[in-house]
């Protein structure tokens, strides 16, 4: 598949059940993974999404066929889950952890941690220079959790946002600098700074969208995406395919249900960080 297929909810409504049953069903046909090994990429409990609803479907529609079904939470430098909160996350009970869902592993990726990453590549200097407008022209090293290269798929589910660092949150994104090593996210975040908040939220193709789409063709695996678009508390669009197709179509639907534009600028703004924020420094970045 290499165009997204996608479904869109007028506004007023989000999808129904039965909609995102059709389009999962649609994208992940059971008989095209019967005996793969599957890893799930999912955010942390700092992304708001239905990712549970999804998880559930996807083990529904394609667990009972798969040699192996595994979850691994894109942390980048957040901190590790419990097997609770993964549950919380993935909206099950521990019953249910512990009998319909009891095959699956969990997993937190581990950025600082040489034994749990693989080095897959470099960015050469040139290439960083055409990507980041002439900011950067330096080697970056590519290392991803090597847990990928155990699986024949891995699968991303994650919403997507206007976002202060990449533009647009989701897609690509979950690979780096969501299970990436240190080097290749560090760079992510000082790209973005450098380009400044003001010019990277709410824009689509910004110069560190393209250092993330160059590190994921670096990656052998075969990727698959599920991008969710979030509107109250459901769902104004879904859309899966090849991450950077499938987070395109999202994206722009991302910007137009989600970027209000005024006819001037505030004098003060007033806001406060939401209790999922449980450090400081995540808390800190609803603030830029």
């Amino acid at each position: 598949m290499d165009k997204p297929i996608g479904k869109t909810a007028p506004p007023g409504r989000p999808l129904t059940q039965a909609e995102v049953e059709e389009l999962v069903s649609k994208a992940c046909p059971a008989e095209n993974y019967r005996g793969k090994r599957v890893l799930l990429i999912i955010p942390d409990g700092t992304r708001t999404a239905p990712i549970g609803m999804i998880f559930q479907l996807l083990h529904r529609q394609i667990g009972c066929v798969t040699a192996a079904f595994d979850v691994i939470v894109a942390l980048g430098t957040h901190q590790p889950m419990s097997e609770s909160a993964i549950c919380d996350r993935l909206e099950i009970s521990a019953a249910e952890r512990g009998a319909s869902y009891r095959q699956v592993k969990f997993f937190n990726h581990a950025w600082d941690n040489p034994q749990a990453l693989k080095l897959i590549g470099t960015i050469p200097a040139a290439e960083i220079e055409a990507l980041s407008g002439g900011l950067f022209a330096i080697e970056v090293r590519v290392e991803i959790n090597r847990l990928v290269f155990d699986y024949d798929q891995v699968l991303i589910v994650g919403p997507v946002f206007p976002h202060e660092v990449v533009g647009f949150s989701g897609g690509n994104k979950y690979l780096f600098p969501g299970i990436s090593g240190p080097e290749i996210l560090n760079f992510f975040h000082w790209l973005g700074a450098v380009v400044t908040n003001p010019r990277i939220i709410g824009n689509q193709w910004t110069p560190v969208r393209k250092v993330v789409d160059r590190a994921a063709a670096l990656v052998p695996t075969e990727k698959f995406c599920f991008c969710l678009v979030v509107e109250g508390g459901g769902l104004a669009g879904l859309f899966a395919g090849p991450p950077e197709a499938a987070w395109e179509a999202a994206s722009e639907l991302s910007r137009q249900r989600h970027i209000i534009y005024k006819d001037q600028p505030f004098h003060t703004i007033l806001s406060c960080a939401p209790a999922m924020y449980d450090e400081l420094w995540t808390g800190g970045k609803m603030h830029v």
